[in-house]
């Protein structure tokens, strides 16, 4: 059986401009609606002198790697559903901001067979190279099981 479909070593990337639509949905979806995102006054006053991106919004396209390196395990053949652990070790190194282009480089760094697990390691550039975000992840490849022979209509 192969549970994890996956090399040490291997790579995925997503890049993405980040948007004053992107801050303003994110920010309605979570209630986040700091000065921070969504006040340009109040951040020209600031050290950074405009908008930043929230961090969790730059931990949302983390996922997007982590779902695209299980897309392609998929696509190569695995008897598991592979879950998200958990982000672990997370880092914000410097401010995101709006109209800032991202890269998001998800490599996995570690495979550990006994628990059917991987940690990769994450880091997030923006459009000047400049390292913004770490972390690590953790995958969970949950063997697949038989689903249970239906015993008729359910009531």
């Amino acid at each position: 059986m192969t549970y994890m479909n996956v090399e040490l070593s291997e790579q995925v990337r997503f890049s993405k401009t980040v948007s004053e639509t992107d801050v303003y949905l994110f920010a309605g979806i979570t209630g986040d609606f700091s000065g921070n995102h969504v006040d340009e006054e109040f951040m020209r006053t600031s050290r950074y002198g405009r908008r930043i991106a929230h961090g969790a919004l730059i931990i949302g396209f983390m996922s997007t790697t982590s779902t695209m390196l299980i897309e392609r395990a998929l696509a190569r053949g695995i008897d598991s559903t592979p879950v998200s652990l958990g982000y672990d070790r997370i880092r914000i190194l410097a401010p995101v901001f709006l109209g800032d282009t991202v890269t998001v480089t998800y490599t996995i760094a570690e495979i550990d067979e006994e628990r059917l697990r991987t940690r990769a390691k994450i880091e997030v550039t923006n459009q000047h190279g400049e390292l913004v975000t770490v972390g690590e992840h953790i995958l969970k490849w949950v063997p697949r099981v038989e689903p249970a022979a239906s015993t008729g209509p359910v009531v």
